[in-house]
């Protein structure tokens, strides 16, 4: 019995650093700053967050929306979580939107970002003459029929002239190891090996 306890222990011990170490800056770090600024320095300090276990998709990101399965330790949930960390990061930051599934919402998808953003008159198409601003999230592998969908959001940190794509942090990006906060560089497709997600445009906060 002595023995559970020590693991139990020593869970909870691992969860409390994880949150620590992977804490948002405080709301006086964040003032004096633009709302683009706010976003980048918020999703700056999640990155090398991973799903714990780290096989799985449970993550703090859908627990803070009561989105996801429940089936996991310490109060998260379990789904895919680029789009709830993307909205996790604007809400933090004080961007007003409503999370839900009616239209015109931001969820779990993806494609609720695109389809926001069409509605608020926020949505920019990825072309040449455009350049993203810090805290637009970057959607990619948008396909609009037979039913609306898009394989990937990302947080802009900064969109250099003459860059194919965007510099980002990724929720859920894959691209250092199984469902991790990373970064992304010059970032036109959210995984290279798939023709079909290449960045369609941003939704401004």
């Amino acid at each position: 019995m002595a023995g559970v306890a020590v693991v139990i222990a020593a869970a909870s011990l691992h969860r409390g650093s994880r949150s620590s170490q992977y804490r948002p800056p405080s709301h006086a770090s964040l003032a004096g700053l633009s709302l683009g600024q706010r976003v980048v320095a918020i999703v700056k300090s999640q990155v090398g967050y991973r799903t714990d276990p780290s096989e799985s998709y449970c993550n703090k990101f859908s627990a803070f929306w009561r989105s996801g399965a429940m089936t996991c330790p310490g109060g998260e949930r379990a789904e895919e979580w680029c789009a709830d960390f993307a909205a996790w990061a604007w809400r933090k930051a004080g961007v007003h939107f409503t999370y839900g599934y009616g239209p015109g919402e931001i969820n779990a998808s993806a494609v609720s970002f695109f389809e926001w953003a069409v509605v608020h008159g926020k949505w920019h198409p990825a072309t040449k003459g455009f350049t993203a601003a810090p805290g637009d999230v970057a959607v990619y592998g948008l396909s609009l029929h037979p039913d609306p969908r898009a394989v990937h959001v990302a947080i802009v940190t900064q969109d250099a002239p003459g860059s194919q794509g965007p510099n980002v942090v990724n929720g859920d990006g894959n691209r250092t190891g199984f469902s991790v906060a990373d970064t992304g560089t010059d970032q036109v497709r959210a995984d290279r090996n798939r023709p079909d997600s290449t960045l369609a445009g941003y939704a401004a906060p």
